[in-house]
């Protein structure tokens, strides 16, 4: 992946040789790594998705000419920020694109109408330069997971070269959330740490803690927020890469689960092929809820209505996932595979708070309930 001296670098590169093909009378193309699942392999010795050669060429034509234009404009306005250091969220770039536009009449015809345009354009320059957003110096506002521990330290160097140390244990009741890049984050366990339980739900998550389990346990709690972002999975796989510690997931029994929050958590997404190396955590597990969870602790579950759009859509794309997605596809992944097909068959779902009503009298038995899959090694 590129560095932020190669953006430069390749940005030049690129703008001169658009510069030499209209000089001499030829069509300047651009090229582009196709981020889709088309394009996209599993390889079960890295354990993510990887993007392989297919490429989306785009040639300067009458309805080309804006896209090309506003890919050059753009560059400029992160040049600019790389030059000086300054970052940006994506929301910001497209203000500040305004701005320039505002006060350049010239510029009218690469004006934005929303900001799913530019947004298009930032992505189409990542894929074009096979380099992270980060590498740009454009920053999602990502939340990389409300993370409690009593054992973890964590040293963030930040960007004056300066270190801040944070002891997880002093916080609270409050989470720690690393934001934007995970990598320029150390980690250190004050004792060892048993595992990290990631789970589905913040509000799951936080009735843990308020709980104790933190502090019965040598462990890492993270609330993920449903869909992981970019933080959550550069954060997940730090964890995973530095402690050396068993991750586990913990969320609903459900196709949408399963294909959108497990699987991208996991091996990342064919949207983000060229960013899933550093934004996926391939050891972790899926403890549940498993299909054999429901009988096992007498759970409530419910009955996937197929004439309700959006289950018959999740049911639509797990047979798809199953057909043509590389991961899913996988003898490695056989396990999470086998959970998808019972999905389609039994049209079925189950929710993680169902652990609740086992014993709806004792506030631990959630708790409970996971210590015993996790020592019986009752997961996928």
């Amino acid at each position: 992946m590129a560095t932020d001296v190669d953006v430069k670098d390749l940005s030049v590169e690129m703008c001169e040789k658009l510069l030499r093909d209209l000089e001499r009378g030829h069509r300047p193309v651009l090229y582009a790594t196709k981020c889709a699942l088309d394009n996209s392999f599993y390889n079960p010795k890295v354990g993510y998705l990887t993007a392989g050669d297919k490429k989306v060429s785009t040639e300067l034509n009458v309805s080309s000419v804006q896209k090309m234009s506003r890919a050059v404009f753009m560059l400029e306005l992160i040049l600019r920020n790389l030059e000086v250091g300054a970052t940006n969220t994506k929301r910001e770039l497209y203000y500040i694109s305004k701005g320039e536009i505002k006060h350049n009449a010239a510029l009218k015809p690469l004006d934005f109408a929303d900001q799913d345009e530019s947004d298009s354009i930032i992505d189409f320059i990542c894929e074009m330069m096979e380099c992270y957003r980060e590498d740009l110096n454009c920053f999602a506002n990502d939340r990389g997971g409300q993370t409690y521990s009593q054992q973890l330290v964590v040293t963030e160097t930040l960007p004056d070269g300066g270190k801040a140390t944070i002891d997880l244990s002093t916080l609270g009741t409050s989470p720690f959330q690393p934001k934007n890049r995970p990598q320029s984050l150390k980690l250190k366990a004050k004792k060892k740490i048993d595992f990290c339980l990631v789970v589905e739900s913040e509000g799951t998550a936080n009735t843990l803690v308020n709980s104790g389990f933190t502090k019965r346990h040598n462990v890492i709690l993270l609330g993920a927020q449903g869909v992981p972002s970019n933080a959550v999975r550069g954060w997940t796989k730090l964890i995973q890469d530095e402690l050396s510690i068993p991750c586990y997931f913990f969320g609903d029994l459900d196709a949408y689960t399963m294909q959108n929050i497990f699987r991208t958590l996991k091996a990342g997404s064919a949207a983000s092929l060229i960013r899933n190396a550093d934004f996926s955590a391939p050891e972790v597990r899926f403890l549940g809820v498993l299909p054999e969870d429901i009988k096992r602790y007498d759970l409530p579950d419910y009955g996937v209505k197929e004439n309700d759009a959006t289950e018959s859509r999740a049911l639509k794309k797990a047979r798809d996932a199953l057909a043509n997605d590389p991961f899913f596809k996988d003898k490695k992944n056989k396990g999470v595979s086998d959970i998808l097909r019972w999905l389609i068959q039994n049209k079925r779902r189950c929710e993680q708070q169902s652990y609740f009503s086992v014993n709806p009298r004792d506030p631990l038995m959630p708790e409970k309930i996971i210590i015993d899959k996790i020592k019986n090694k009752n997961f996928v």
